[in-house]
């Protein structure tokens, strides 16, 4: 059988596609997003897109993973209090871009695996070990008692408080928001003196 025949689109014009596919994602949700949506947005032809992805779900998919990257990855203060408080400063900057496709991609990625599985690899993985990682090491520095039952959700905490705080009061978890949570409910939980680690 002759392999399908791909288009040659370059680096660069492939990021613009999957900005184009994200951002009217964000802006009209995933039913209301076409691959005709995307090709007049990016001025590209839709036969392009088919042929290089064939289903909306496959080029969301590959939107999503190409156009991530794992900004808490690289989060490291020596203590952490200074990590979590720089994980909030830099998962602030995203929350409207990030906050906007979870709720764009909720219900549909439950229809199709794939996107699931893209949505997950992308949006939520990443967070979940880089905040394990942080966590981690603050055990390995004596920081936090490695049998602390609050260690397991730490990360389901933060997470979630980003992505709920939309959906109960129509605002984004901002800085300031995240950062009175970390001081409220997350640092008490662990046992951290706040202020240690700025």
């Amino acid at each position: 059988m002759t392999p399908q025949r791909r288009s040659k689109i370059t680096p660069e014009r492939e990021l613009e596609l999957y900005e184009a596919a994200l951002d009217l994602l964000r802006e009209s949700g995933y039913d209301a997003l076409t691959m005709e949506g995307v090709a007049a947005r990016s001025r590209c032809g839709k036969s392009t897109l088919y042929r290089q992805w064939r289903t909306k779900p496959r080029f969301v998919a590959a939107a999503l993973r190409g156009t991530r990257c794992a900004l808490l990855a690289d989060v490291d203060t020596g203590g952490l209090e200074g990590d979590l408080r720089a994980a909030v400063r830099v998962a602030a900057l995203g929350a409207g871009r990030d906050t906007a496709l979870l709720h764009a991609l909720g219900h549909a990625a439950f229809q199709h695996p794939e996107l699931l599985l893209a949505l997950r690899e992308t949006l939520i993985e990443p967070e979940i070990t880089a905040i394990g990682a942080m966590v981690e090491r603050a055990v390995a520095r004596g920081e936090l008692a490695a049998d602390n039952p609050a260690i397991e959700f730490v990360a389901v905490q933060l997470i979630g408080v980003m992505r709920a705080r939309k959906t109960m009061d129509g605002q984004l978890a901002d800085e300031a928001y995240l950062t009175r949570f970390l001081e409220a409910a997350v640092f008490p939980a662990l046992d951290l003196r706040t202020g240690a680690n700025p």
